[in-house]
């Protein structure tokens, strides 16, 4: 009996082991296989420490997408991430989901887009606040939105499906989570998945 215990608890390390963000880009809720629509496309991304950045761009290259960085109105200092820190930004924008910070500029021609890339780091198992800002103030009507992110560790999680409760617009697939910058090689492997 302790040793079906035993296997059982080691079965399901390996399973949450398995649908972590991996280097091998499995992240949960892999989008391999679906298809995306024809149609003028943008990569709309926000990066504390540049590695959404990174793949923001593989993907806006090899897509022929626009891109677009939602950049904070008052930039975030390395203590404003520290998320060990109770009372640091990102610790209290955590705490309170009602919070929203602003950001500078827009994507410009937002209506011309018919597929989007969202891309955002992984903060306790979330978007930042600021994602949901940028997506609380656009229609996602006719548009195919696909959420991407990056982590140490964290999976993708429920994130897409979050951000797509608070857009109420748009069909909302399955995204993917990479490690780290999320390495080229990942990155072009999930794109060239996803079936057109």
């Amino acid at each position: 009996m302790w040793k079906k215990a035993v296997m059982g608890m080691a079965v399901a390390a390996a399973a949450l082991t398995m649908s972590a963000c991996g280097g091998a880009s499995q992240g949960s809720g892999s989008s391999s296989g679906t298809a995306v629509p024809q149609g003028k496309s943008i990569v709309v991304y926000y990066s504390a420490s540049g590695h959404t950045k990174q793949a923001a761009e593989t993907i806006a290259k090899e897509t022929g997408s626009d891109l677009f960085a939602i950049t904070p109105k008052v930039p975030y200092t390395e203590a404003d991430l520290d998320y060990n820190n109770s009372s640091s930004r990102v610790s209290m924008e955590h705490k309170d989901s009602s919070i929203r910070p602003e950001y500078t500029g827009d994507a410009a021609n937002w209506d011309d887009y018919r597929v989007v890339y969202l891309g955002y780091p992984i903060w306790w198992g979330e978007a930042p606040a600021i994602v949901y800002t940028f997506t609380e103030h656009h229609s996602f009507e006719g548009k195919t939105v696909i959420p991407f992110a990056t982590s140490y560790s964290s999976p993708l999680g429920d994130s897409g499906e979050n951000l797509a409760r608070a857009a109420k617009t748009g069909t909302w697939l399955p995204g993917e989570c990479f490690t780290g910058g999320g390495k080229t090689d990942d990155v072009l492997g999930w794109i060239h998945s996803l079936k057109k």
